[in-house]
C-alpha cells in the first residue's frame, strides 16, 4: 500500500512536468500518441531518478547530515517549493518557453532534466523521512508519467491555451507543507502527513 507522503510528493514534484506537458500540444499541434508516450516516459524516468541520486549522495554523508536531517529536509523542500511558487507566479503565456521539437532529442532531454532537477534536492531530504525510498521514487515516477501523459493528451481541456503557472504554485505550497511536517514531527508537536 502506498503511503500518503509518497503520493503527495509524487503529485507535487510532477507539477512542473504537467505544466510543460500541457504547453507542448499548444506549441506543437497534433502531438501523436507515440510522441506523448515518449515525453511522458522521459519525464517520469527523470523524475524518479533525480531523487534517487539525491538520496544516494546524501547517504554517503549520513554521519554529517543525521543530526540536522529534519532541518535540512525543511530547508531544501522550502527552497524548492519557494522556487516553484516564484516560477508559477512569473509564468509566461504562449509558446516562447519551448524551443525546437520538445518531443525528442536534446530538447526532450533538456526538458526532462529541467522539470526534474528540483527532485534532486528533495531526494537529499529523504534522509530526514521515514520512508521506503525505492517505493517512493517509483510512485513519483509513475505519477509524473501519468500526469504528463494526461497533460499531453488533454492539454487544452486541462490547462487552457496558455501556461498559467497555478500548478507550480500549488506544488510548491505542498512541498513547503511537507518540510514543515518533517520539523513538527521531529519536535513531537504535530504530524500533518503520515510518514
Amino acid at each position: 500500500m502506498i503511503n500518503s507522503l509518497a503520493f503527495i510528493l509524487g503529485v507535487s514534484l510532477s507539477m512542473d512536468a504537467l505544466a510543460v506537458s500541457c504547453t507542448i500540444p499548444v506549441c506543437v499541434p497534433g502531438v501523436s500518441m507515440i510522441r506523448s508516450l515518449r515525453v511522458a516516459l522521459s519525464f517520469g524516468l527523470f523524475q524518479a531518478l533525480m531523487p534517487l541520486i539525491g538520496w544516494f549522495a546524501a547517504e554517503r554523508f549520513l554521519f554529517l547530515i543525521e543530526p540536522v536531517d529534519h532541518w535540512l529536509g525543511f530547508i531544501l523542500l522550502s527552497i524548492v517549493g519557494g522556487k516553484m511558487i516564484k516560477e508559477g507566479l512569473a509564468a509566461k503565456k504562449g509558446c516562447s518557453v519551448l524551443p525546437g521539437d520538445p518531443t525528442r532529442g536534446k530538447y526532450l532531454l533538456a526538458l526532462s532534466i529541467g522539470t526534474s532537477i528540483d527532485a534532486l534536492a528533495v531526494g537529499v531530504s529523504f534522509i530526514g523521512m521515514k520512508i521506503d525510498v525505492f517505493t517512493t521514487v517509483a510512485v513519483i515516477g509513475l505519477i509524473t508519467f501519468s500526469l504528463s501523459f494526461i497533460g499531453l493528451r488533454l492539454s487544452r481541456r486541462l490547462c487552457g491555451d496558455n501556461r498559467t503557472g497555478k500548478m507550480e504554485v500549488i506544488g510548491g505550497l505542498v512541498l513547503i507543507l511537507i518540510g514543515i511536517n518533517i520539523v513538527l514531527e521531529h519536535l513531537g508537536i504535530l504530524q500533518i502527513f503520515t510518514l
